[in-house]
């Protein structure tokens, strides 16, 4: 079922970004008078296909990954003399220009409608209060403070953890300083901090910012209670309810749920005997948790049992609401800056200072769908967005073969007055085909490690 999920929520992200994508440059190129020969969402043979009164084709075909639009062209193929004014090559250098700029294009405004729709409708964000700042850490060192709350970085003011956090993001690969401020937990008193960073968390995979300045986020304390148990897992085997209170594991007090947590990812493979008070009574039982390897090798004991939802102190909850004109503005500021981090990211993948490990393909995509999809619908939305973005700016970049290569030719005839030679085109096509499928072959062997 798990699988399942997974596939469904790829079939799905994928059809909504392509379908937007292509439909962009559909909607622009029959404006601008060219003739639209086919709409495919999906590659190979159609599963269902009709026609318009014009003689569209649309087709919904079998392998989700992709789609294209088809336009008449005299570069590929005999056009009927009474055809020729239609075709997308006998169109000026700006009306080509604005066809194949028109699918990136969509893909940011479904950014922005997707951003405008959790800013209308609201939405939950935690606080960026610091629990713990780990010794000797970069953040130790400038002075940061526990119980004290993220005011700005470098300037740019910070509302929640995930706005820090981008903000941080921004800033691997640099050598300079990162400039951050603090205010008093429900205080006044503001204090600012200096963190100077050389090539900071440069070549790392899937650098952890938050945990690389020596932050970690406020959490509220967790009673060792069973809130959650799932289906098959090594505390349902042991007879786990919701519920339960861990008193002991192996006669060591269980003191949070956390050090429930330690101890459990200590023990793989290995039978702890427990001590739990269930309605009021003491009990005992045995668990052996199952052995789970993680990304970076190491191996932790896992049961499948969750703590009982958190109790945040009042204020620590914030909730993202705007009217609807101040969501537009919001939502455009926010697709713009996840532009300019992903622009960023790519040019340090380019230069070495991010590394190519943190390259993604479907597989990966089709994961953090599935979570997002179980997460809800704000989760999904705001991953849908984020890829949708990506989905624009990877188009964009000056690569044959992708738009904005087109886009590369085309500007290059509107400023020199006649078209890119046939040859160099070809070539560049080629030299393009190869560059996509080592970037491909590169996101298909992550996806494989990160399995």
């Amino acid at each position: 079922m798990g699988v399942l999920h997974t596939v469904l929520a790829l079939i799905v992200t994928l059809g909504i970004l392509v379908t937007v994508h292509e439909y962009g440059h559909f909607w622009v190129a029959r404006r601008c008078g060219v003739k639209v020969l086919k709409f495919s969402v999906g590659f190979g043979k159609p599963l269902y296909r009709w026609f318009d009164k014009t003689g569209t084709e649309y087709a919904i075909a079998w392998i989700p990954l992709g789609g294209y639009v088809s336009m008449l062209d005299e570069r590929e193929g005999t056009v009927p003399e009474e055809d020729k004014p239609y075709a997308f090559n006998q169109k000026s250098v700006w009306k080509r220009i604005a066809i194949v700029a028109a699918g990136p294009v969509a893909n940011f405004i479904l950014a922005i409608l997707a951003y405008w729709v959790l800013f209308f409708s609201g939405s939950s964000a935690l606080a960026p209060v610091i629990g713990a700042v780990q010794p000797d850490s970069p953040a130790y060192e400038a002075g940061v403070q526990p119980e004290s709350e993220l005011i700005s970085i470098d300037g740019e003011a910070v509302f929640s953890w995930q706005d820090a956090g981008m903000q941080l993001l921004s800033r691997v690969g640099d050598t300079g300083q990162i400039r951050i401020v603090t205010q008093e937990w429900q205080g006044y008193r503001q204090q600012e901090h200096t963190v100077s960073v050389d090539r900071w968390l440069a070549g790392t995979k899937e650098p952890n910012p938050l945990t690389a300045i020596g932050i970690t986020p406020f959490s509220p304390h967790l009673e060792p209670v069973i809130g959650r148990v799932l289906p098959d897992g090594a505390a349902q085997r042991a007879g786990l309810k919701v519920g339960d209170r861990v008193v002991t594991a192996n006669g060591e007090p269980v003191v949070d749920w956390m050090h429930w947590v330690t101890l459990v990812q200590s023990s793989p493979d290995q039978q702890m005997t427990l001590e739990i008070e269930r309605q009021s009574r003491l009990d005992s039982l045995v668990i052996t948790p199952a052995l789970r390897r993680l990304d970076d090798g190491r191996e932790i004991g896992y049961i499948g049992a969750a703590a009982q939802p958190a109790h945040w102190p009042e204020g620590m909850v914030r909730e993202v609401r705007y009217g609807v004109l101040e969501s537009v503005s919001h939502a455009v500021a926010k697709t713009a800056d996840m532009i300019v981090l992903t622009l960023d990211s790519i040019g340090k993948m380019v230069v070495g200072l991010i590394s190519v490990e943190n390259l993604s393909g479907p597989i990966t995509i089709a994961q953090v769908a599935s979570d997002s999809a179980k997460g809800g619908f704000e989760s999904f939305l705001t991953f849908l967005a984020y890829i949708s973005i990506s989905l624009g700016v990877l188009n964009l970049l000056p690569i044959p073969v992708l738009d904005g290569g087109h886009l590369m030719f085309y500007l290059a005839e509107a400023i020199t007055g006649r078209p890119v030679p046939e040859k160099a085109q070809q070539f560049g096509l080629r030299l393009g085909m190869m560059l996509l499928a080592g970037l491909m072959i590169i996101a298909f062997y992550n996806d494989l490690m990160r399995l």
